[in-house]
């Protein structure tokens, strides 16, 4: 049976290498932690429908490898998303540093207008905490980016990060500050009706005489 939703929005997961990037993802679509993760080769990817708002959305969601002799390969998978977690590990400063390249590569070459979450993954981690709460915050709100600590160890705030990004698209769309209609929006219509609704009455009754389906 085929899945039906009302949008597809397209998300992508960028960061350092090690940060749980692809831990975060298995959380998300498995709702278990990712034992044997080793580093991602490329690409990888999952999907998963969820309701946001009232509407059904597929999250179709792009696991990016973190290690630079993949960036080229990553890169060209960054077109035409609609949302990104930005993740960093809260145990490690370098990978926190590196968040304003990683952020530079999403607005220039996904859109200016991708839907950014920064997370600071590794939170069950405390103890060994290198970046502080504070200034993680401090960095999200100068770049205009929502943000959130995650686990992927104990799920907690996975899902909450995906929607949270997913209800800000959604949100942009009801207000007309995003069209789905534009190429490369990483939106896509999952239900005909939804784009028949915004056609104007005229061409909704030659669309019904064209189509015998």
């Amino acid at each position: 049976m085929s899945e039906t939703y009302d949008f597809l929005f397209k998300f992508l997961v960028i960061g350092s290498a090690g940060t749980g990037k692809s831990c975060l993802l298995h959380q998300f679509i498995e709702n278990k932690f990712k034992q044997d993760s080793n580093h991602t080769i490329g690409v990888e990817f999952g999907s998963r429908v969820v309701n946001v708002g009232g509407k059904t959305v597929k999250l179709q969601i792009w696991d990016t490898a973190g290690q630079e002799r993949f960036r080229s390969v990553t890169r060209s998978y960054y077109r035409g998303a609609a949302g990104a977690l930005l993740v960093y590990d809260i145990t490690s400063r370098e990978t926190y540093n590196a968040l304003t390249n990683w952020l530079t590569d999403a607005r220039t070459l996904a859109s200016p207008n991708i839907v950014i979450i920064l997370c600071g993954n590794k939170k069950d981690l405390d103890a060994e905490r290198e970046v502080t709460f504070l200034e993680a915050s401090r960095f999200a709100q100068e770049n205009e980016l929502m943000f959130l600590e995650t686990s992927a160890l104990t799920g907690e705030n996975v899902e909450e990060a995906f929607l949270k990004c997913a209800r800000t698209i959604l949100n942009k769309i009801e207000s007309g500050e995003l069209d789905p209609e534009r190429m490369g929006s990483g939106i896509q219509y999952g239900d005909a009706s939804l784009r028949q609704l915004r056609q104007p009455r005229g061409s909704a009754a030659q669309t019904k005489q064209q189509c015998s389906c």
